[in-house]
């Protein structure tokens, strides 16, 4: 085994953990291999691993935050133009929180601020989609290649959705109180190293407390497709012989939501049913970009038609990177 893979299978993806589990439960007269153990087993082992990695990606997260207030942002994205500042703004929403209506009161900042429209939407679509915490949980599971190819085409969508909005000129769509709301600028406190380790701390806390009940949900669906679903229904559905699985799966996520670490334990469980991994990716950028409250949130900011605009833009990104996913598989796996 490379260091690479010991990385890959031990560090991130803990498989320790699963032996260690595997033996307990066995050890209790549970067989791990039926479907009442395997379930058990997966519930156990997926819950214990994605809150240890969320725990400590939300502390190193937030710690890089510490240096990001929102008043340095929008500094930050003020000195760019262009292509360039929504390349900027997304890769500011991959260190913000972890989903779509935690991003919703930034981008009404950024937007009362006086930030172009299609800079604050490229945060707005790459701030819940992809984030670093999901980079390495994603590679605990399926791999760096797949992990990364994820974060990379999601900045892409980012870059893009926000490029065209402001092309369209969408900003009369941006409700009133918000543009002529404007901002006040109070400096932030310069933080002494004490002060960012408790602030990232009591960020951890906090994000984890809002998250782990999507995470209890989110590993109780995965068990259950994993352990209690036939593998041929998942391959009809959502298999290569379906020409509409990304699309399917697309709409079925939109009204749903979770963020993005509730999503990845019943996108594992879809993927080791044999549904294709772009289709089951399509389903997990539906889910933590589109998902309904979110939606209803931003309504209160946006006007319908700048709304419908985004959700069209990020729902065609979406299946376009599903079915690109699904053609480079084999590649990628």
């Amino acid at each position: 085994m490379g260091v690479w893979d010991f990385i890959q299978n031990q560090v991130l993806g803990m498989k320790w953990l699963g032996t260690l589990i595997e033996n307990g439960l066995t050890a209790l007269g549970l067989d791990v291999t039926g479907a009442l153990g395997g379930g058990i087993w997966f519930f156990i082992y997926d819950v214990i691993k994605i809150s240890f990695l969320l725990c400590l990606l939300i502390f190193i997260i937030s710690y890089i935050q510490s240096y990001f207030p929102p008043e340095r942002s929008k500094k930050i994205l003020g000195r760019f133009h262009g292509v360039w500042a929504n390349m900027i703004a997304a890769l500011l929403g991959t260190v913000t929180p972890f989903c779509s209506c935690s991003s919703i009161p930034l981008f009404i900042g950024f937007s009362s601020a006086g930030l172009p429209v299609g800079v604050t939407f490229s945060f707005l679509i790459s701030s819940p989609m992809v984030d670093l915490g999901s980079l390495v949980v994603l590679m605990s599971i399926f791999g760096w290649k797949i992990a990364v190819v994820y974060v990379v085409t999601g900045l892409i969508i980012a870059v893009i959705g926000g490029t065209l909005i402001e092309k369209l000129r969408m900003e009369r769509y941006v409700e009133e109180f918000i543009t002529t709301a404007g901002s006040v600028d109070i400096a932030s406190p310069k933080l002494s190293q004490g002060e960012r380790m408790i602030y990232a701390k009591e960020q951890m806390a906090a994000t984890f407390k809002k998250v782990f009940p999507y995470i209890l949900i989110g590993v109780g669906v995965g068990a259950v497709i994993h352990n209690w679903i036939p593998e041929s229904w998942i391959q009809t559905i959502l298999g290569s012989n379906n020409p509409f699985a990304v699309i399917l799966a697309t709409l079925v996520g939109v009204p749903m939501y979770a963020d993005i670490f509730g999503t990845i334990p019943i996108a594992e469980a879809l993927f080791s049913k044999g549904a294709q991994i772009g289709t089951v990716l399509s389903f997990m950028m539906a889910v933590t970009t589109l998902s309904l409250p979110s939606m209803i949130m931003l309504r209160k900011a946006v006007k319908p038609k700048l709304l419908g605009l985004f959700i069209v833009i990020c729902t065609f990104g979406i299946i376009i990177v599903g079915y690109l996913f699904n053609v480079f598989q084999y590649v990628l796996v």
